[in-house]
């Protein structure tokens, strides 16, 4: 059970991080497109169905929930974004209740199954910059079956209430009444966002005595290399500016699909230029080229 913020890199963070195989339940309209339907799936992604999808495809979800149940029969490890959809917002919003129907779904197929549920917060410095650092923190595991109580209805409301108080304390949670100025205050503090313990005291302390990150003295030179950085991958960045970036419609999916550009258009910029310079002057060139570029890159994400 996690928080998202920040699109297909919630999945890809948890999934490099978590120490195990998972199979990660998606909205179902990234899998519009054929091609991408493809990717997602073989990366064991689930598609599932919300209100906006259409209320006829709402019973595609009785599949799905079936094959979760399955799969946690088997003791394989399910992800599941309890808040129903991303949003950029540092905050926990309402979680829906289609992740409760799995749980109690496969309790009541099998009652002797000890299912745990893992409260994971994900933290961005800074969700729509990719590359960008991030914080992962695992909660402790919590018992399924202790939600057994009484009538399912009433389980149903505790188990969203612990659930939602787990995410909390994994990551930053500013509340929606006065989030606007409470986010600039935070802001303006320098806070570590990526420490949501000590940002959550901050916002419950009134934001006194909060402890704030010294400010790098190395902006300039951050600067400097990024900007070198641009001018060598001149074409993927153009392409990414141009014709990429001006067609997403969500800004959650910014850090995603700058990610896909990174890992694809410039693997490939970089080989192009490499054979150039092989054939037109030397190999030891292209590949003192290549190792520049490594470099340089690193530099800058690493500043």
């Amino acid at each position: 059970m996690a928080n998202h913020q920040n699109a297909l890199l919630d999945p890809l963070l948890i999934a490099s991080k978590s120490g195990r195989f998972s199979y990660f339940l998606t909205r179902a309209g990234v899998f519009k497109k054929s091609f991408v339907s493809k990717i997602l799936k073989s990366l064991q992604m689930l598609p599932v169905y919300r209100v906006r999808d259409g209320w006829n495809t709402i019973a595609n979800n009785n599949a799905v929930f079936e094959a979760c149940t399955q799969l946690l029969s088997n003791k394989e490890a399910v992800v599941i974004f309890p808040e129903g959809s991303h949003n950029l917002a540092r905050r926990v919003r309402v979680l829906s209740k289609g992740f409760t129907r799995i749980v109690f779904d496969t309790l009541e197929r099998y009652p002797d199954l000890d299912l745990q549920l893992v409260p994971i917060g994900v933290n961005y410095v800074s969700a729509k910059t990719c590359p960008d650092s991030a914080a992962i923190y695992f909660g402790e595991p919590i018992s399924a079956n202790s939600f057994l109580k009484s009538n399912r209805h009433n389980n149903v409301k505790e188990l969203k209430i612990v659930i939602h108080e787990k995410l909390t304390e994994l990551t930053t949670h500013i509340p929606e009444e006065h989030y606007k100025e409470d986010l600039k205050k935070l802001e303006d503090l320098n806070i570590d966002f990526l420490n949501p313990e000590l940002v959550n005291t901050c916002i419950k302390n009134n934001f006194e005595n909060c402890n704030s990150i010294k400010k790098s003295n190395l902006n300039g030179l951050r600067r400097l290399f990024r900007t070198l950085l641009i001018i060598n991958l001149f074409l993927p960045y153009t392409i990414w500016k141009l014709l990429v970036q001006p067609k997403i419609k969500e800004l959650e999916f910014t850090s995603t699909f700058r990610f896909a550009v990174a890992i694809t258009l410039v693997p490939v910029y970089l080989l192009i230029i490499c054979l150039i310079l092989s054939n037109l002057l030397t190999l030891n060139i292209a590949v003192s080229y290549l190792l520049v570029s490594l470099l340089l890159s690193l530099i800058a994400v690493k500043l």
